[in-house]
């Protein structure tokens, strides 16, 4: 188990290195593209151009402009922004990780919670009138785009009925849990909301299809056999095998919604997260803050694959030896 864990790591490295590399070059290396003329302005000569790109060392090979990016970011800790020159990189993603955290935690629990028991209760009610509202309700969900849900949710709670019905609702916004817990969960809980909406149909979906195809299972028919129940085969039984699945797609969902995928809940309701701020800074084409929010939000993927991966070999022993 630990050197898998060991391999597993090592292949992450190559992986975060791999998109640095690939990220550095589609910003650095496309033809057209010219960060110089970018941060010098629309207006600039040709001489201020080839001055701004002598300052910010554009002027230099394409490696040793890749080693300094990585050695000022990963290293000193002082890769500076082009669209604000001398405002540091790291602090403004530091300071927007953790409202994309808090969104992506909360939001997670609920659709956990919603999908796991929507997927149960599917199951062990298949063929009665409670499993397809399940799945239609899941279905539906699915198909509400995040931008018009959450629009639909601000126009509800902060417009037509806030007087009447939504006066607790502040308006957007966020607030850190270290300064007002109760205002941090109050700015947040619709957000989450939104969010957890759009992964608990797909959940209690996925869930619910592997439930019933466990149910068909010969162990599943061994376990009938000896007199067990139906309850208990399907929660001591049939649901620990399903969960696998389960497992697998949190981790890709988390990993990739912490990294930025949870940009338009974001926007939408006025949290400045990393999805945000990446939003921003490709507007811009600040390529020291996309650079950083790309290897931030790589991190978590590479990160979450990687558990999901040590999970797999410690529930199922024929992966570590297939790898």
């Amino acid at each position: 188990m630990l050197s898998f864990s060991i391999r597993r790591f090592i292949s992450a490295v190559l992986v975060l290195f791999s998109i640095s590399v690939l990220v550095f070059l589609i910003f650095f290396a496309t033809p057209g593209v010219d960060p110089a003329a970018r941060i010098a302005g629309r207006s600039a000569t040709p001489q201020v151009v080839a001055q701004v790109r002598h300052e910010f060392g554009l002027d230099r090979p394409l490696p040793v402009r890749y080693a300094l990016m990585m050695e000022h970011l990963f290293i000193k800790h002082d890769l500076t922004s082009y669209e604000n020159p001398g405002v540091p990189v790291i602090p403004q993603v530091l300071q927007a990780a953790p409202v994309t955290l808090s969104l992506v935690l909360g939001a997670a629990v609920i659709w956990m919670v919603v999908g796991v028991l929507g997927g149960v209760i599917a199951a062990a009610n298949r063929g009665k009138f409670i499993d397809p509202l399940i799945m239609f309700f899941g279905i539906a969900a699915v198909s509400v785009p995040a931008y018009w849900l959450g629009e639909v949710v601000n126009l509800i709670t902060q417009s037509k009925f806030h007087s009447s019905l939504f006066s607790w609702v502040p308006a957007g916004g966020y607030v850190s849990p270290w300064t007002n817990p109760l205002e941090w969960a109050l700015h947040l809980l619709f957000p989450w909301l939104t969010l957890a909406a759009l992964y608990a149909g797909i959940y209690a979906r996925v869930l619910r299809a592997e439930l019933v195809n466990a149910l068909n299972e010969d162990y599943v028919r061994t376990a009938r056999a000896k007199g067990l129940s139906e309850r208990r085969i399907l929660m001591r039984h049939a649901l620990r095998c399903s969960l696998i699945s389960i497992v697998s797609l949190f981790g890709l969902d988390f990993g990739a919604l912490i990294g930025g995928a949870a940009l338009l809940t974001e926007v939408v309701f006025g949290l400045p997260g990393v999805g945000q701020l990446t939003y921003i800074s490709l507007q811009s084409l600040d390529l020291p803050v996309i650079m950083a929010c790309v290897m931030y939000g790589a991190f978590f993927v590479v990160l979450a694959n990687a558990v999901v991966d040590i999970l797999y070999a410690y529930l199922d022993p024929r992966v570590r030896l297939a790898k």
